[in-house]
């Protein structure tokens, strides 16, 4: 039975469900700056912004034991029960008093994201004595152009934004295909290198585990530990790996890959299987198709994510939702997926390799369940001007750093959770200013529930409001850093020039070791 308001739940008994071995889907549904500032370990950022949106892709099953963080006041908590009981979900609990209460209890929190893997990769640097090269030694190197391929193992837009001088893009998904091809010589240093650490080490372990019989490094801080060293990161770079294989030689990297998987205990299933398990309703089940953007968009299996296997590895959390729930991963190889299941075994996860995913159909698409707001109309950005002349307020619910770079003159920046607090809008005509419809769409539930006789959603970009003669401004300092509470500066500002906040990040990064408890360090499955 569905409880529209959600159970309380105390931090200790909350801290004991996380451990207890059962599926359970920890998700902070406040913005994703005041949950980067501090978090619980397993959480899962969902803001509720975004979260009818994101639910389902995150968690899926309805009946699930699901547990809000929210704010200290609970009400944002319950306001996001609420909104998760009508979009069908019927076991949900908050914490009560939010982080406050956490903090209360003795129970550490932590900032950043993606905490999971990143305390992960720090472990496995440990467990496996993974070799590093310096930013400086790299550099001496790289002048002397001696024997080396440097390699990014972040997916190809984040490589585009700044790289290593010299490097190709391979994601780490994609270097048990493909190291091959890129590295002909035995002789030749192989260099994986990421934005900070996590993906560095991942990568460079990823062919040392695989048997590359190459001397392989990871670099030390990657593109943050160049920067900081003064050297010139590239900007615009398109080195990338080759998107074709030869199949005959993909026999041998599949079977190097099936080896590695087999060492960390992770089954390789039939088709059958897998439909079997979804079929399971105690259960959550998830389909995490490995393969590259381009692979990916010429079809999948309904129901499936793409989940690049390197990206998957690195921040699990931003595709799965339920710690506790089965991982199948699939790819049209045989290489890719096996060496990114081993990893997730090692992380504590229960995955398995479909064989012969590509080749069924049995993928259940989740019904969404995201509620729009009947009746809501777009606005040209032609039209706006005489709305805002009769008296309309225009909230502009982009992300707050866009609205710093330049908005129509009188819109008032604002987020799905602070609309309640606006001065009255109860009778007043909207318009709600977005580049993201979901955002949109879930934002006038709210102005509707607070009484907004009549409500448009404008999408205009710049250029359209300035060709419709209206003023357009910047505020670099409106909203405040304190009121963007969308925005986590010091995980983003490390990739503007902020050398400030790339220290900062590192050193966060390093620390996590420190932070963890004896439970958390458990879940994890690394070689002694």
């Amino acid at each position: 039975m569905t409880n529209q308001n959600g159970s309380a739940v105390s931090a200790k008994t909350l801290k004991s469900w996380v451990h207890d071995g059962k599926e359970i889907a920890l998700l902070d549904v406040r913005e994703h700056g005041q949950y980067g500032e501090e978090h619980l370990f397993y959480v899962v950022s969902t803001p509720y912004s975004k979260l009818e949106a994101e639910v389902d892709r995150l968690v899926g099953r309805k009946d699930v034991r699901m547990v809000l963080v929210g704010d200290d006041e609970n009400v944002l908590s319950l306001k996001a029960c609420k909104r998760l009981a009508d979009a069908g979900y019927t076991n949900l609990h908050y914490l009560e008093g939010g982080m406050a209460a956490w903090k209360a209890t003795g129970l550490e929190v932590f900032a950043g994201v993606n905490l999971p893997s990143k305390a992960f990769g720090e472990l496995a640097e440990h467990a496996f004595d993974t070799p590093r090269i310096t930013a400086q030694e790299l550099n001496e190197k790289i002048k002397n152009k001696e024997d080396m391929v440097i390699l990014d193992g972040r997916p190809y837009t984040e490589y585009r934004k700044m790289s290593i001088p010299t490097a190709m893009c391979c994601p780490n998904g994609e270097l048990p295909l493909r190291i091959d091809d890129i590295v002909t010589s035995p002789d030749t240093t192989i260099v994986i290198n990421c934005a900070g650490r996590t993906r560095s080490i991942i990568g460079a372990q990823t062919l040392i585990n695989l048997g590359i019989k190459n001397k392989v490094v990871a670099l030390e801080n990657g593109t943050q530990g160049w920067y900081l060293a003064d050297f010139v990161l590239d900007h615009g770079a398109v080195q990338r790996h080759s998107l074709v294989v030869d199949p005959k030689a993909a026999k041998q990297r599949q079977t190097r890959a099936r080896a590695l998987a087999q060492k960390h205990h992770v089954p390789f299933v039939s088709g059958d299987q897998v439909q079997k398990w979804l079929a399971d309703k105690g259960r959550t089940t998830f389909l995490c198709d490995v393969r590259t953007p381009e692979e990916f968009a010429q079809g999948s299996i309904p129901g499936a994510q793409h989940t690049p296997g390197g990206q998957l590895v690195q921040a699990t959390d931003q595709y799965v939702g339920v710690r506790g729930a089965r991982l199948v991963l699939f790819d049209s190889d045989g290489a890719r997926a096996p060496a990114m299941a081993s990893w997730l075994a090692m992380l504590g996860w229960e995955v398995a390799v479909c064989d012969d995913a590509l080749q069924y159909k049995w993928g259940q698409t989740t019904p969404a369940t995201q509620r729009k707001a009947s009746g809501l109309e777009k606005l040209a950005a032609t039209d706006l001007g005489a709305w805002l002349s009769a008296g309309a307020t225009l909230l502009d619910l982009r992300v707050s750093t866009k609205y710093r770079e330049g908005h129509v003159r009188g819109a008032q920046w604002a987020t799905r959770p602070t609309l309640g607090t606006l001065a009255t809008l109860k009778g007043k005509s909207v318009v709600v200013f977005a580049d993201d419809a979901a955002v949109a769409e879930l934002a006038a539930l709210d102005l509707m529930e607070l009484g907004v006789s009549k409500l448009r959603v404008c999408m205009a970009t710049k250029e359209q409001c300035v060709a419709a003669g209206l003023d357009w401004i910047a505020t670099p300092n409106e909203p405040t850093d304190a009121q963007s509470i969308d925005y986590l500066f010091f995980v983003h500002d490390r990739h503007d020039g902020n050398k400030a906040a790339a220290r900062q990040y590192l050193a966060w990064e390093m620390n996590l070791l420190a932070q963890i408890d004896d439970q958390e360090r458990g879940a994890f499955k690394l070689p002694h």
